[in-house]
């Protein structure tokens, strides 16, 4: 990992290629992209490809291709302007899938420093954490529940790795959740929002790390990834704020320097009811076979479908 601070602003798109991109992520990227031009910064490319049973390449296309459409141009990663090599850039690779070795190591750095623990949850438990929790079929229509502890007071030595391996314990020796105590607050300036305050026990709980079949979690990538590319403003949906604070202790866990965060408005359609990828109607591919402009996309009102 890159420890010396970037010089200038970083940041980054992420889309997650298990769908078509809609109007709310289409503001969320275009925002983005406006912070780093007003401050002649660089924008960076990332698919966050870790949902083995949901990604697909057509949909990573299509993601790269809609956003050149709305005007988008970003200078590292797949699709970058200007790079004779897609997905070439200093801190590649860019797609998550490609990262496994980069994940593990922080894993092995947050089990040595005593913040692991294994989770016997079921499986079900378990399901969506390799997604975003808004993206997530098994979690709550904002965000994962809060975890109710059942296996917090469980030792690393739970696992018990058969076998000789390079490190006891491994990651797919068990489900890991990262440790918090109740009560732990963590606080954050959000550049859009304001002041930000979450409450361990209260707002979220012990929070999954890495799957028993050895995938890691969307939390543990996004930031391990983000401190990696030495992201310097991480431009996303308000459904994620709780993401951030747990985010922010991993990050901290593993000495590295968190990023600043500007959380956007979350997109509502004519019903009130925000954007998800199930709503094929406003995702982009179908506006703009509908004849839906970009600057459709960005005025105040959505278009209204028959």
């Amino acid at each position: 990992m890159h420890t010396n601070p970037p010089n200038g602003y970083r940041g980054r798109l992420a889309p997650s290629p298990t769908g078509l991109l809609h109007v709310g992520h289409a503001r969320t990227f275009w925002t983005a992209y406006t912070r780093a031009r007003e401050k002649s910064g660089t924008l960076v490319m990332r698919m966050d490809d870790l949902d083995p049973e949901r990604s697909r390449g057509e949909y990573a296309d299509a993601a790269i291709e809609d956003l050149r459409w709305l005007g988008i141009r970003w200078q590292e990663g797949p699709g970058a302007t200007g790079q004779d090599k897609p997905g070439s850039g200093p801190y590649g690779p860019y797609v998550q899938s490609k990262r496994h070795g980069i994940y593990r190591d922080a894993f092995q750095k947050l089990f040595r420093r005593g913040y692991l623990f294994p989770c016997r949850c079921s499986r079900k438990e378990l399901a969506s954490a390799v997604s975003a929790p808004h993206e997530g079929q098994a979690m709550a229509a904002d965000d994962e529940p809060v975890y109710p502890g059942t296996c917090h007071h469980l030792s690393a030595e739970t696992a018990q790795l058969p076998g000789p391996t390079a490190s006891r314990y491994g990651p797919e020796t068990a489900n890991w959740r990262f440790r918090v105590n109740d009560g732990v607050a963590v606080e954050f300036y959000d550049e859009h929002l304001g002041p930000q305050r979450f409450v361990a026990g209260k707002d979220f709980g012990d929070f999954l790390v890495w799957r028993k079949d050895n995938l890691p979690s969307y939390q543990l990538a996004c930031a391990v990834d983000d401190a990696a590319m030495e992201i310097t403003e991480v431009v996303r949906g308000a459904d994620l704020l709780k993401s951030t604070a747990r985010q922010i202790l991993l990050l901290r866990a593993l000495g590295l320097a968190a990023p600043g965060w500007y959380h956007c408005t979350l997109v509502a359609d004519h019903n009130g009811q925000r954007l998800a990828k199930r709503h094929g109607a406003l995702s982009l591919r179908s506006l703009r076979q509908r004849g839906v402009t970009p600057m459709n996309i960005f005025s105040a009102e959505l278009p209204v479908l028959p």
